[in-house]
C-alpha cells in the first residue's frame, strides 16, 4: 500500500487478496484517515475506526448527514479541522484522552449532538468548534484547557449552564454569542482577555460574575 498525504493511493494485488480473505487484518494496516476521507458519504450510519489509526484528517467525515455512531480509539493523537462538520445525526461522542486539541469547526452544525465528553488532555478548543450545536445542553470544559477559540460555542441555543475552569486565560470573539438559553456564567480570575461580542445576544443571561 502506498499513502500520499495519508490517503491510500495504490493497492497491490497482495493487498487486494488480503482484503478479500481477511478484511480486519487489512484495515489494521491503516494508520491514518486522510483529509476528506469519507466526506459526503451521506448514507453512512456507523463506523468503527481501527486501533491502528493515529490521526484523522480535516473534513474526514464532513457532511455524513446520517452518521449516528462513531468510536474514536485511544490510538488517535490528532483530530483535524472540520472533521465532523454537519454530521447532523450524531447525538453523542467521546474524545479519547490521547487527543490534545479540538480543531476549528470540528463539530460545527452537529445539530443533534446532546453530549460530548472532553478529556483532561485537551488544552485548546478551536474556533467555532461547536458552533450551532443546537441540542447541546451541558458541556464541561476540563481544567487542562487554556483557551476558548473564536465562536467556539456560538449559537448553542440549548446550553443553560457552562463552567469555565481556572486554567482558561482567554475567551475568543463571539465564543458564546447567541447562546439564548444561557442563564449564568462565572468567569475565573485567570482570564485576562474577553474577545469582542463574546456573550452577545445571550438573551436569557441573568447573572455574570
Amino acid at each position: 500500500m502506498v499513502k500520499i498525504d495519508g490517503i491510500l493511493t495504490d493497492v497491490t494485488e497482495q493487498d487486494l487478496e488480503l482484503l478479500k480473505s481477511n478484511p480486519k487484518k487489512f484495515w489494521k494496516r491503516v494508520t491514518s484517515i486522510g483529509d476528506g476521507g469519507f466526506m459526503g458519504c451521506s448514507s453512512l450510519k456507523e463506523i468503527t475506526i481501527p486501533k491502528s489509526v493515529t490521526s484523522i484528517g480535516s473534513s474526514a467525515f464532513r457532511n455524513c448527514f446520517r452518521l449516528q455512531e462513531i468510536t474514536i480509539p485511544e490510538s488517535v493523537k490528532s483530530i483535524g479541522d472540520e472533521v465532523f462538520i454537519s454530521c447532523s445525526s450524531i447525538q453523542e461522542i467521546t474524545i479519547p484522552e490521547s487527543v490534545t486539541s479540538i480543531g476549528k469547526w470540528a463539530f460545527c452544525n452537529c445539530e443533534s449532538l446532546k453530549k460530548i465528553t472532553i478529556p483532561e488532555s485537551i488544552t485548546s478548543i478551536g474556533d467555532s468548534a461547536f458552533w450551532e450545536c443546537e441540542s447541546l445542553k451541558e458541556i464541561k470544559i476540563p481544567e487542562s484547557v487554556t483557551s476558548i477559540g473564536q465562536g467556539a460555542f456560538s449559537n448553542c441555543t440549548s446550553i443553560q449552564e457552562i463552567t469555565i475552569p481556572d486554567s482558561v486565560t482567554s475567551i475568543g470573539k463571539y465564543a458564546f454569542s447567541s447562546c439564548t438559553s444561557l442563564k449564568e456564567i462565572k468567569i475565573p480570575e485567570s482570564v485576562t482577555s474577553i474577545g469582542q461580542s463574546a456573550f452577545s445576544s445571550c438573551t436569557s443571561l441573568k447573572e455574570i460574575k
